[in-house]
């Protein structure tokens, strides 16, 4: 016989490793759908008419290959050490936690914990957050995580506006506050009309303002009592807000011993790399009283269906998007992942732990200022913890240059000053290297003095949970961490078939990276010329998405896809106010939109008109045209999903941005379901202006829990100079985020993704992605009804099932989620965009044996129904209304009306690696009646070991 060599490429990444389905495997899912060929499939989904005429060009590399490339990029940047402070410093991350939780699919690719049965182990470590925060700050309610500082800066200021019983309309920013989070303040007050003072505290009118922050320790070092000014305040019934530091906070007195109503920050240098801006977790803390107007998630305490404590996300209108145009947030992303491994930092130190470090840099940076003063140098700030501000005059530049040498950064501050901030990583070789910088030889020994007044000493415990007090060997600390994450279900156990959120795969090879110190280490303000490696991939990462969506230039700073909305709306505000049309101010929303997009238009202060859907989902033209007509010179933009939320690609979509720029607005495409288009159709070439793309859907930035995401915006040329700009970087308009590039850390990720798929994978993956929702929705067609599809019988990569005939019988969407459970599945989207139905998305990544065991799933829950519709069992009495099924369920007495086997082993579910919920149904209604969102004394925590 002839020798025929194999046609098999092992590093093929895109059609080996990321897209699930095999090519004999796609055949027979194509028999089931009904077509010849993956390309008749596509013609009957995609209208020819959208569909780009170019394919994407670039070749893919392997995994080996492109952790070389990276690892050469990685070169390119300089790690120095960072002590330029201004609200990023260095950390060390235990390894424990870097492996184990940063490292961990368990962790990273979990998705938000709406169903909170799946997801006790990420609330808890969510809640050890919360209980952190809490006590640090000296307030009783923290919630679960914001983008970052600058972010949750802005929030609080609308926030203090809505709790505040003074009718002024000024907010009061310290000069103090680090100059990002000033940006971001004004940003944010610009577009809802606030007027924002910044200035000495000792000048402030509290009369003329509803609230103020304050920044303690300040920008500069300074430590200040900032109760004089807080009690002023509330004496002209304003609110005060204080951005603070949580490891400052070990030793200082907290913000709520001076009165704070709210304090805000960034967890960050509680073990998270400073990885070039981010992500890092955001803190916010308030007084009991405004918990109910507090931003984002908060995690609270119920029962589950035996009366066993349960973890859930509480307070459900945090979810602002769901209350849509009357929303006072758009926050959809946490940071959820980067929340846990601040919180269990925590739990590895202690508070003697967290004491100690914070004792440890607070006395280096104490001998760091004698040495100077005594040298004859002049600090302005008399107390100080960890940063001082040092007069240098005409030898700034010399200072700076000799820094670098030593391999140092300083913070350069105005044109005569240079700034220093000490952290973890700052040891006696730092302290020498500083010092050599300014031409001093020797350190002053140590002695037990404070920096600051000791009227300003930390009076109060902290972290006295048990939780905080755990025996903290590694092997301990590892098992618990282990613990948590086999209470959950993340992608590493199973298909998350969620609609919209797009749950793929999120390859080690794309997450190895970000954890190297070339990258992770860089503080986001160095010197250009100390980030070659991050500019390289930044440009080509944003010339590869310029050319997937047509678009003409990116903005990388929004660090969520909300944010991104917000901050495209904002540069097409900005657009009309420069041809003179700063009046435009009303956005067409269509009913269908997802929520954050009328939260968005409101925060960018916008006047949301939303328009009408067809019977099929689709938008309705004529009730657009006749709202855009009435709209007319006062029109500022659409707002538009494409594919639509519905699932369905809409002919119509040409003709509504047409009508829009008929009438002078810009067309904001929403890129939630780009995942549908890449390869297929760019949004910049049928007439959209600008859209942000969600990396942590369509790009593979896993979403760890909630969070990180990143949400950059694309636009077409006319509006690239109205992009956000920030002061690190320069630019017109204002920032969003805290730093010039968001989380660009995880930016990395994206990158590695379209260079191992390359132009061609990435469109494969695209038509797989619509392969695998129609082969779902072929196979359940005839069980449950297809609510939406497009004109030829087709869905785009995600298909709504309608769940509402069943309620007729007593059985809820909350049900059939639920034993979903049981089977082994993350329930898909519940509620959205049609309330009582379920968004079916299965991304490329899954395989056909996965998307059949979940396709077996929901057939048998289907005739489960079928056996209450027949009168066979009540739905009070059957299993779906009892799921999810617990060990405690299966080793209980059985009285029950099912039998036990069908109860907790259900077609689908695997038998030996079954995944037990470890609790039953959460009682969401004893939650809110009862909130609790700290720690509360529980006997399953270990008795404290010290």
């Amino acid at each position: 016989m002839s020798f025929t060599p194999v046609d098999y490429d092992p590093y093929d990444f895109a059609n080996r490793r990321h897209i699930g389905p095999s090519p004999s495997e796609m055949d027979e899912m194509l028999k089931a759908v009904g077509v010849t060929s993956l390309d008749a499939l596509i013609d009957e989904t995609v209208p020819a008419s959208i569909r780009q005429s170019t394919p994407l060009g670039w070749a893919p590399l392997s995994e080996h290959d492109l952790l070389a490339r990276m690892r050469a990029v990685a070169g390119r940047n300089k790690v120095m050490t960072s002590l330029i402070g201004q609200g990023y410093y260095g950390t060390v991350t235990p390894p424990a936690i870097q492996r184990n939780i940063l490292e961990n699919p368990a962790w990273y690719t979990a998705y938000t914990p709406y169903q909170p049965e799946i997801a006790q182990g990420r609330l808890e470590a969510l809640l050890n957050y919360q209980t952190m925060v809490a006590d640090l700050t000296g307030l009783p309610v923290a919630n679960a995580s914001l983008l970052d500082e600058a972010t949750a800066a802005a929030e609080a200021m609308t926030m203090a506006e809505r709790v505040a019983k003074s009718k002024a309309k000024k907010f009061f920013v310290d000069e103090h506050c680090h100059p990002q989070t000033i940006g971001v303040i004004e940003t944010r007050a610009k577009a809802l009309g606030i007027e924002v003072v910044v200035g000495d505290p000792d000048a402030m009118q509290a009369s003329e303002v509803f609230g103020a922050i304050f920044q303690y320790p300040g920008t500069w070092g300074h430590v200040r009592d900032l109760t004089s000014w807080i009690e002023a305040l509330h004496a002209a019934k304003a609110v005060a807000v204080v951005a603070t530091d949580l490891l400052a906070l070990c030793m200082l007195r907290e913000p709520g011993a001076m009165g704070a109503d709210i304090a805000v920050g960034s967890s960050q240098r509680f073990g998270v790399p400073m990885g070039y801006g981010g992500p890092h977790a955001a803190f916010f803390a308030c007084k009991d009283e405004h918990k109910r107007q507090m931003p984002g998630r908060i995690v609270g305490v119920s029962i589950d269906s035996r009366g066993n404590k349960a973890y859930r996300l509480s307070l459900q209108t945090r979810e602002q998007h769901i209350r849509r145009e009357k929303a006072t947030s758009n926050v959809c992303t946490a940071q959820a992942l980067l929340a846990v491994m601040a919180s269990m930092y925590a739990v590895f130190h202690g508070p003697k732990g967290l004491r100690a470090i914070s004792e440890r840099v607070h006395s280096l940076t104490v001998r760091l200022a004698k040495a100077l003063r005594d040298a004859g140098a002049t600090l302005p700030q008399k107390q100080f913890f960890d940063t001082i501000t040092v007069e240098v005059g005409v030898g700034q530049a010399g200072i700076l240059a000799a820094a670098r040498a030593e391999g140092l950064n300083f913070r350069k501050v105005g044109r005569d000053h240079v700034g220093i901030s000490l952290d973890e990583t700052s040891n006696e070789d730092v302290l020498r290297r500083v010092l050599r910088a300014f031409g001093i030889q020797n350190a002053p020994p140590a002695k037990a003095e404070l920096g600051f007044a000791e009227a300003m000493l930390r009076e109060t415990e902290y972290l006295t949970h048990p939780v905080f007090h755990m025996n903290r060997a590694e092997s301990e600390m590892m098992r618990y961490m282990r613990r948590l994450s086999d209470r959950d279900l993340a992608l590493d156990r199973a298909m998350i078939p969620l609609g919209s959120c797009t749950m793929k795969l999120n390859a080690a090879a794309e997450m190895m990276p970000i954890t190297w110190p070339e990258f992770g280490s860089l503080h986001p303000f160095i010197p250009a010329d100390q980030a070659l490696g991050y500019r390289e991939a930044i440009e080509d990462l944003s010339g590869k998405l310029c050319e997937i969506t047509g678009y003409d230039a990116f903005s990388m700073q929004p660090n969520s896809g909300a944010q991104g909305e917000y901050a495209g709306l904002l540069t097409i505000a900005a657009y009309h106010r420069s041809k003179g049309e700063g009046h435009r101010n009303i956005c067409l929303i269509p009913v269908s939109a997802h929520g954050t997009n009328p939260a968005s238009a409101q925060m960018a202060g916008m006047e949301v008109v939303v328009v009408k859907a067809m019977p099929n989902g689709d938008v309705d033209v004529e009730d657009f045209r006749s709202k855009a007509a009435a709209a007319g010179a006062n029109l500022a933009a659409c707002m538009i999903t494409y594919p639509s939320t519905h699932g369905v690609f809409e002919e119509t979509v040409r003709d509504i941005c047409q009508i829009t720029h008929e009438y002078g607005g810009q067309v904001y495409l929403d890129g939630a379901n780009m995942n549908a288009l890449v390869g297929l159709v760019k949004p910049g070439e049928i007439g959209s202006d600008v859209s942000h793309l969600n990396l942590h859907k369509t790009f593979a930035i896993p979403h760890g829990g909630g969070g990180p995401g990143m949400g950059p915006i694309g636009v077409k040329a006319h509006l690239a100079p109205f992009l956000p700009g920030h002061s690190e970087t320069g630019g017109e308009e204002g920032p969003v985020s805290a730093a010039p590039y968001g989380s660009a850390s995880i930016l990395l990720i994206s990158w590695a993704y379209c260079l191992m798929m390359g132009g061609e994978g990435l469109t494969q993956a695209t038509r797989v992605a619509i392969l695998n929702a129609n082969y779902i929705a072929a196979r359940l067609k005839g069980a449950y009804p297809i609510l939406f599809m497009g004109n030829k019988g087709r869905v785009a990569h995600e298909c709504i099932l309608d769940t509402r005939p069943f309620a007729e019988v007593g059985v809820t969407v909350d049900d059939i989620a639920k034993r979903l459970i049981d089977n082994g599945f993350h329930a898909p989207t519940m509620s959205w965009p049609v309330s009582g139905t379920l968004m079916v998305e299965p991304t490329e990544s899954e395989t056909k044996a996965e998307i059949d065991r979940f396709i077996t799933a929901l057939l048998a829950i289907r005739a489960e129904i079928t056996a209450v519709e027949n009168g066979e069992i009540s739905s009070e009495d059957s299993p779906l209304r009892h799921a999810p099924h617990t060990v405690e369920d299966l080793v209980a007495d059985w009285t029950r009306k099912y039998p036990r086997e069908q109860g907790c082993f259900p077609p689908g579910a695997f038998r030996v690696d079954k995944y037990w919920p470890p609790i039953g149904r959460v009682d969401n209604v004893y939650g809110d009646r009862n909130l609790i969102c700290i720690c509360p004394p529980l006997e399953s925590y270990m008795d404290a070991a010290e």
